[in-house]
């Protein structure tokens, strides 16, 4: 195990309400943790702030929400990275703690300690940033209408520029032993579909996108007018309102019709891993030794259309880790949602019920009803099955990525729901790295973890030791 990673997403609230030796000797003697994912750069309270108000606060930290919670950038941005782009540093530096300069307090702390920090960068918590940042809106997406949209686009210049800007700085600046970037975003359709992380956007149709898709020879107005049509038929599931040959009939029809709804798809996917590679080969030509990854977030375990467009085996060219989300305790919640979400639109003429057994197997997934998984979660079986997968992907590559399922501690879920226990982290840690896996990540973020959870991540890793796992 000693070659293992065992890592914690950590917020910038948390070293400053606890002190930064004291947290990390915390997550060292209670969870074995040996590295830090420090979430320098976020906007959303799902890895920066503390716990999410509303919801218990562990019993760690300070004892009050930071309702005042932004976000930003809690390092020192240097200029001469932000050239390039109308960003500029002073735009996106975080406000809740004055100065300070997370990483350079962290990073070499961790360092005299043995620890590795990567750095956590979210950007797909772009939905806040338009409040806080000039002009953010001018790299907005643009809609099917011509309407401006909640997130960036990944094939506007200045928002690459700025990003490329801002891993750059990040590792020449700082001692950084990776990056670790998130960005939990779908294409149109599946934001059509709807559910947790569905804008209901259908995007992106900017100048620079419609570019692309004409020198990839997709009739724009066509893709224009198919998605329009889409958007009816599913406004009219939702009203219950049924075309005579049902919902998903009527759905195939339209992608027959306008095959430009699958390309535009298509090319919003690609817009997003162009960007991935681009910045995976910049690290490398700077740093080789810094190692790069991407967090594949929790619908990968829900949806097979957005499976489809995770290929684990064509990424792994260019990822040196993969963060595969296998939150098992809060999944139960979480999927009943996703299928209550896409029976309202391709899949009304059944219930979510009905389909459910096909919908496991499409997924290689065998967990419980839709009525019990809500309150008892998933399996750590389904942990060991994504695990397995995804290094079957790997393998196949001939890669060597290394793949660190993501495990879910205390997020939360809801009164009634799910709530995760010490028994539950064990059975998750231990079932990923009997699995094989390279390491694992303790999500989403300390300040709403309870310390006796955490500790059951620091016995599993003791006991698979001693078993030589």
């Amino acid at each position: 195990m000693e070659d293992k990673l065992v890592a914690i997403q950590v917020g910038a609230v948390s070293f400053v309400d606890e002190g930064v030796e004291n947290v990390l000797d915390t997550l060292q003697e209670l969870g074995s943790v040996n590295t830090v994912f420090l979430a320098n750069y976020t906007y959303t309270r799902d890895t920066g702030g503390r716990q999410t108000p509303g919801f218990p606060i562990p019993d760690h930290g300070t004892q009050e929400y930071d309702l005042n919670f932004i976000g930003g950038n809690n390092g020192i941005a240097h200029a001469e990275y932000y050239r390039r782009t109308f960003v500029k540093p002073e735009d996106f530096r975080a406000k809740e703690h004055g100065d300070t300069d997370i990483m350079a307090a962290v990073i070499p702390a961790a360092h005299r300690k043995g620890m590795k920090v990567y750095a956590w960068i979210e950007e797909s918590s772009g939905r806040g940033q338009g409040k806080w940042i000039p002009n953010y809106v001018n790299f907005l997406e643009q809609d099917f209408k011509g309407r401006r949209g909640k997130r960036p686009c990944f094939n506007h210049p200045d928002y690459r520029n700025w990003h490329f800007g801002l891993v750059e700085d990040y590792i020449k600046s700082y001692e950084i032993d990776g990056v670790a970037w998130c960005s939990e975003r779908q294409g149109p359709l599946g934001n059509m579909f709807g559910g947790p992380w569905a804008t209901g956007e259908v995007t992106c149709f900017c100048s620079h996108c419609r570019k692309l898709a004409e020198e990839r020879s997709i009739d724009v107005e066509h893709a224009r007018q198919g998605y329009t049509l889409l958007h009816d038929l599913f406004s009219q599931a939702r009203e219950n309102i049924r075309p005579n040959d049902g919902y998903f009939v009527s759905f195939w029809r339209l992608l027959l019709q306008y095959p430009e709804i699958l390309a535009w798809e298509a090319l919003w996917h690609e817009g997003q891993k162009k960007f991935f590679r681009e910045l995976y080969g910049m690290v490398k030509a700077i740093n080789p030794a810094i190692q790069v990854g991407w967090h594949i977030f929790h619908l990968n375990s829900f949806s097979p259309f957005y499976r489809a467009t995770q290929d684990l085996e064509e990424m792994s060219h260019y990822s040196d880790f993969i963060k595969l989300v296998a939150y098992n305790n809060c999944a139960g919640p979480r999927f009943l949602d996703f299928m209550q979400n896409i029976h309202n639109t391709i899949f009304h003429d059944a219930l979510p019920d009905e389909s459910l057994e096909l919908m496991y197997r499409f997924l290689g997934i065998d967990e419980g009803t839709l009525g019990e998984i809500p309150q008892k979660g998933w399996s750590a079986e389904y942990v060991r099955r994504e695990t397995l997968r995804a290094l079957g992907a790997v393998k196949k590559a001939d890669n060597e990525t290394r793949i660190y399922p993501g495990i879910d501690v205390d997020i939360p879920t809801g009164e009634g729901l799910k709530q995760t226990e010490p028994e539950d982290v064990y059975q998750a840690v231990t079932a990923a790295f009997e699995a094989g896996a390279h390491g694992i990540v303790l999500s989403r973020k300390y300040s709403e973890m309870k310390l006796v959870n955490l500790a059951a991540c620091g016995k599993a890793i003791k006991d698979l030791n001693d078993r030589n796992i």
